[in-house]
């Protein structure tokens, strides 16, 4: 691992798919050219790189503690096409919580924590479409009870009430979005990854706070959590 793994032709896969685009025009002017070189391949660069130093010292840190051997990845196909997939897909974001979950499922990927490779393009896929609120409340909906324990709120005592109700207390920023959350809601149960169609719903208080994932859901949250 002495070599920098920017050189890494892993790492040049995005970069190459950017600039293909751009080669796809067909007349291309100096401006175009200016302005790929001066406000796109610095950053994009930039993102590349710190995505794979990242990736390299994680997968180091593993082989130190014996968790891995990196010459096996060599020869681990999954592991190939998920790095490739993720890199190309994580450099386009400059969110935090995202690229922390691309990162994961590599890293899940290397140490054989995860589903096969139908289910991890698709899962790759679903991650790059969503935002971080999709994650945030796909996490919420697997343990609603717990996640009040964990940050320290209290969820209403509701003898009758809908999920909504509650998720409007744990994100208050969702205030005033209902549109929002019902694109969310339903772009999560559109991938199969929770049980109910509709927040709204009227039931039971202990129902509102039920776990809303299904096992697919669990499986990909497992997929882009740290082990």
């Amino acid at each position: 691992m002495e070599k920098d793994i920017n050189d890494s032709t892993i790492g040049d896969v995005a970069y190459s798919t950017v600039r293909g685009a751009i080669n796809m025009i067909p007349v291309i002017g100096p401006l175009a050219a200016e302005l790929f070189n001066t406000v796109v391949t610095p950053p994009l660069d930039r993102r590349r790189a710190e995505w794979m130093n990242d990736i390299a010292e994680r997968l180091k840190n593993l082989e130190e503690s014996s968790a891995l051997n990196l010459d096996d990845l060599a020869n681990n196909e999954q592991f190939i096409d998920t790095i490739i997939q993720a890199t190309n897909l994580a450099i386009r974001t400059s969110e935090e919580d995202k690229l922390n979950a691309f990162k994961n499922a590599v890293i899940n990927t290397a140490l054989h924590h995860s589903p096969d490779k139908t289910k991890s393009h698709i899962f790759l896929t679903q991650l790059n479409n969503f935002t971080t609120w999709h994650i945030t409340i796909l996490k919420y909906l697997d343990d609603p009870k717990e996640w009040f324990t964990i940050n320290n709120m209290v969820p209403q005592n509701l003898m009758m009430g809908s999920i909504s109700s509650h998720l409007l207390k744990a994100f208050d920023q969702l205030q005033g979005n209902l549109d929002l959350l019902n694109i969310i809601w339903q772009d999560l149960n559109s991938a199969g990854f929770i049980n109910t169609s509709n927040f709204s719903t009227m039931m039971s208080g202990d129902g509102t706070l039920s776990r809303r994932t299904t096992e697919m859901g669990r499986e990909f949250l497992n997929f882009i959590t740290e082990s």
